[in-house]
C-alpha cells in the first residue's frame, strides 16, 4: 500500500512543479502564506494521525466487541462503503462549516475558512487549513472505524482516494472544460458529474460571483451527496474570483484559531 502512497505523493509534486513552470503560482502568494502552509503541513502530519489514532482507541473502547468485525470481508466492498460513509459524513460537516459563517458563532466556518482564503486556485490550496481543523476532520471518524473493524486496508485506500482526488480537483490545470463543452461527450460528462467531483465543481465550490458558489459542491470526490440533497451546482467555466470576498483574517489567526485572534487585513494588504 505504501507505494501507492509514494505514488500519489509524487504525482503532486509533479503537478506542483508543472504548475510552477507555467506560471500558475505566478504573484499567487502574499507574506504570511509561507507560515501559514508550513505551519498547516506541520499540523497535518502531527495532529492528523494522532487524532484518528485516539478516534480508534476510543472506538475500541466504546464497542470492544466489534474490533475486528469486519477482518473477514472483502476489503473492496468495504472500501466502497467506507468511502460511500466517509464521503456523507464530510458532506454534512462542511456543509455545517459554510453554512455556519452566519450565525453568532461561527466557530466551524472560522475553522474552515483557511482552506477557502486562497484567492488562487493550485495544489498548495490542499495544504492550507488551519490546523485544529484535523481535530474534526470528518474522515478520521470513518478512517478510524474501518482500523477498529479491522479493515486498515480498506481504509488506507479511503485514504489514498481523498489524497488523489484532491489533488486532481485543486490542480490550476482545467482539462474538464473542454470536456464539458464538447458536444459529443460533454452531456455524458455532465451526468457523470452528478456523481463525482470534477475539478469544474470543486474550483466552483472554491470560488464566488459568476460561476461560483461556495455554497454549493461539498463532495471531495463524489458529488453524489450533493445531487441527493440538493447543493449540486455544475459550471460552464471557472469562476470569476477565488477566495473569500472582503476582508481576510491575519495568517496567524487563520492557522491557530480559536487560540490566535487578530484584526483583520484588507484583502489587497500584504499579510506580515
Amino acid at each position: 500500500m505504501m507505494q501507492y502512497f509514494l505514488l500519489v505523493y509524487a504525482g503532486t509534486a509533479v503537478l506542483f512543479v508543472l504548475e510552477i513552470l507555467a506560471g500558475r503560482h505566478r504573484g499567487a502568494y502574499e507574506k504570511g502564506d509561507v507560515p501559514l502552509i508550513a505551519g498547516s503541513l506541520l499540523g497535518r502530519q502531527l495532529i492528523g494521525p494522532i487524532t484518528t489514532g485516539l478516534i480508534t482507541a476510543a472506538y475500541g473502547a466504546v464497542a470492544p466487541a466489534t474490533k475486528g468485525a469486519l477482518a473477514g470481508a472483502n476489503p473492496w466492498l468495504v472500501f466502497a462503503g467506507l468511502l460511500l460513509l466517509t464521503e456523507f459524513v464530510f458532506y454534512w460537516v462542511h456543509r455545517w462549516a459554510h453554512e455556519n459563517r452566519k450565525a453568532r458563532l461561527p466557530l466551524l466556518w472560522k475553522l474552515h475558512r483557511t482552506h477557502h482564503s486562497g484567492r488562487h486556485m493550485n495544489i498548495v490550496l490542499m495544504f492550507r487549513v488551519n490546523v485544529f481543523w484535523y481535530l474534526i476532520f470528518p474522515a478520521a471518524l470513518t478512517i478510524a472505524l474501518g482500523v477498529h473493524l479491522g479493515q486498515p486496508a480498506a481504509a488506507a485506500g479511503v485514504t489514498l482516494a481523498l489524497s488523489a482526488w484532491n489533488a486532481i480537483t485543486h490542480c490550476n490545470f482545467r482539462w474538464d472544460d473542454r470536456v464539458r463543452a464538447h458536444p459529443r461527450f460533454g452531456p455524458a460528462f455532465r451526468a457523470l458529474e452528478h456523481v463525482f467531483v470534477s475539478p469544474g465543481l470543486h474550483h466552483t465550490h472554491h470560488g464566488y460571483g459568476k460561476d461560483g458558489a461556495g455554497y454549493r459542491n461539498f463532495g471531495t470526490v463524489l458529488s453524489l451527496w450533493d445531487w441527493l440533497f440538493g447543493t449540486l451546482h455544475i459550471p460552464e467555466g471557472r469562476p470569476w474570483r477565488y477566495g473569500n470576498p472582503g476582508p481576510t483574517a491575519h495568517w496567524s489567526e487563520e492557522l491557530l484559531y480559536p487560540i490566535v485572534r487578530r484584526k483583520p487585513v484588507a484583502a489587497q494588504e500584504k499579510q506580515a
